[in-house]
């Protein structure tokens, strides 16, 4: 049986000195920044799914060994074979492990961890079931909770199901970090990739107080004329 000692060597393998050298910047791991204190080994994402695949069968207790190590990539490879059990899962399967993802929420503790997997384990899980744990998520003060509840819907967005991102975007609008405005103006473009008259009514009345970064993300498919005209509050 695999244990997660044999997933850490397995990435040690794929260990890259620039790459390792960098990522504390990118994943903003400073004093006071959203990643303070992140370690980090050096490994692609590309690299680690590699590793996932081969470890994919790896029991519950070693994911949770490798989702509690201070090493960045592995938190991120853990979350990775847990989305790939889920998609192979049977229902009883696929509970135990958003039930698990739900308890451990706190190890899902970067924007990549939370992106690479929300929308496939609790995004899928909830879309024929009650969602009123989106919007217990969203209303924490945990960033990263937050952001799991706003990329959620992105299983939602992809099969035309925008309410709960147009009411989550609603409860989150004056948040005060810029991964959260990220986070809505991505899933709202996406939603108006799908049906731009949706995007525009939401916008219309909310725009002018929506964070710049929101907006900027929310209109980046429309036309420059039409993006210019939001930026300027001209609609």
């Amino acid at each position: 049986m695999s244990t997660a000692t044999q997933v850490k060597n397995k990435l040690s393998e794929f260990i890259n000195s620039e790459k390792a050298a960098f990522f504390p910047r990118f994943f903003k791991t400073g004093k006071g920044e959203y990643g303070e204190g992140d370690k980090f080994m050096g490994v692609t994402v590309p690299n680690q799914r590699i590793v996932a695949k081969k470890f994919k069968t790896l029991s519950l207790n070693e994911i949770e060994t490798l989702l509690y190590d201070p090493i960045h990539e592995c938190r991120l490879t853990s979350i990775l074979i847990l989305v790939l059990q889920f998609e192979k899962g049977n229902d009883a399967e696929k509970k135990l492990i958003y039930d698990f993802y739900l308890k451990h929420i706190g190890q899902v503790n970067n924007w990549d961890l939370v992106d690479s997997s929300a929308h496939k384990i609790v995004g899928d899980y909830l879309f024929e079931r009650p969602r009123l744990k989106l919007y217990q998520l969203a209303k924490t003060k945990h960033l990263w909770s937050q952001r799991i509840a706003i990329v959620a819907t992105y299983w939602f967005i992809k099969r035309d199901d925008f309410d709960d991102i147009l009411a989550i975007s609603d409860l989150l609008l004056n948040h005060e970090h810029d991964l959260i405005h990220k986070a809505i103006g991505w899933m709202l473009r996406e939603m108006g990739k799908r049906d731009v008259s949706v995007l525009q009514t939401f916008l219309q009345t909310r725009y002018k107080k929506m964070p710049r970064t929101m907006l900027r993300y929310s209109i980046e498919k429309f036309d420059k004329p039409e993006r210019d005209r939001y930026l300027l509050g001209k609609v």
